[in-house]
């Protein structure tokens, strides 16, 4: 498991946005996607655009391995995890 990358929560919902939204993955639809799907609120540096072009996000192989290296990760750690999920008292 060396030597994988390992991604934050953030870096990790702000990838798995730009996997979901495909082409239309520019900064207000990911900040958007963010909100709605994962309770995130980010900011943008400006509301307005002043006239410039969008700019349009597109994962790497190398993000989309990131993304499913970090999710291989998540799910095995919950598989060691009882129904109840709850602490156990010591």
């Amino acid at each position: 498991m060396a030597g994988k990358p390992r991604l934050g929560d953030l870096e990790e919902l702000v990838l798995l946005a730009v996997l979901r939204l495909g082409a239309d993955a520019y900064g207000a639809r990911i900040c958007r996607e963010l909100v709605d799907h994962a309770g995130r609120s980010v900011s943008e540096p400006t509301g307005r655009r002043g006239g410039k072009a969008k700019r349009y996000f597109a994962l790497r192989p190398e993000g989309e391995e990131a993304l499913r290296s970090t999710r291989d990760v998540r799910e095995r750690m919950w598989a060691g995890v009882p129904d109840g999920g709850g602490a156990h008292a010591g």
